[in-house]
């Protein structure tokens, strides 16, 4: 089993949630999670841009407050943006509410970001999934998320998971087993996670343009969800 895969029995277990996309045509979707953040993010967006690579930002919500002028460049480029809650934090140790208000606050942090009018919309509860939302598309951290959260947050959102996690963040990991890895579990309609973040600075300055080299050389384009 390659390690850096989705095992096939998770999208059994949580079909409602989304792990690969159709693979009509070779094409693959490329999402980063915990940005933006000075750095990290730009040098993706600069990466992207030389190999005409569209992709999804799955942001925390913290990140978009304090570092505002990233996350413009991300909207600036034509990328998708999309929920990572506002602290990070683990759905398996954090109660219904909490995560769903915390949903929330991202929520209305990226909409005042991208200026849409949220005043017609309603609070997100654990009785009333309508958020003010400004894409749709949640993705959990650390990919742990609870059936109640997923109940709760499905009506509204679209729970975004992953075909392919490059293991970019774990320090044990170096740069060229990263995009082996990564390579190797690609396939058509891959969503691929990568992190745009300090912790995984290293493997995803390595890795990235040699990914975007590769699959371009290899006839793939790049979808955003």
């Amino acid at each position: 089993m390659n390690l850096f895969q989705t095992p096939f029995f998770l999208p059994w277990l949580y079909p409602q949630l989304v792990w690969r996309m159709p693979a009509i045509e070779k094409k693959v979707y490329l999402t980063f999670d915990d940005g933006p953040v000075p750095g990290p993010t730009e040098f993706v967006l600069e990466t992207l841009e030389q190999y005409n690579a569209i992709a999804t930002f799955f942001c925390i919500g913290a990140n978009v407050q304090k570092h505002p002028e990233v996350f413009a460049k991300i909207l600036t480029a034509g990328h998708a943006i999309a929920n990572h809650t506002f602290n990070h934090l683990k759905g398996w140790s954090t109660s219904l509410t909490a995560y769903l208000d915390n949903v929330q606050q991202c929520e209305e942090v990226l909409n005042r970001r991208i200026q849409l009018p949220a005043d017609d919309q309603l609070p997100l509860t654990p009785n009333n999934q309508q958020p003010a939302t400004s894409s749709h598309l949640f993705r959990p951290p650390y990919g742990r998320i609870t059936r109640s959260q997923i109940n709760a947050l499905k009506e509204k959102y679209k729970i975004i998971m992953w075909d392919v996690l490059t293991q970019d963040y774990r320090q044990i990991m170096t740069p060229d087993k990263c995009i082996r890895g990564t390579i190797q579990a690609t396939r058509a309609g891959s969503v691929v996670v990568f992190h745009d973040s300090y912790k995984a600075e290293r493997n995803l300055m390595f890795a990235l343009p040699r990914y975007l080299e590769y699959l371009t050389a290899e006839g793939y384009t790049f979808g955003k969800l």
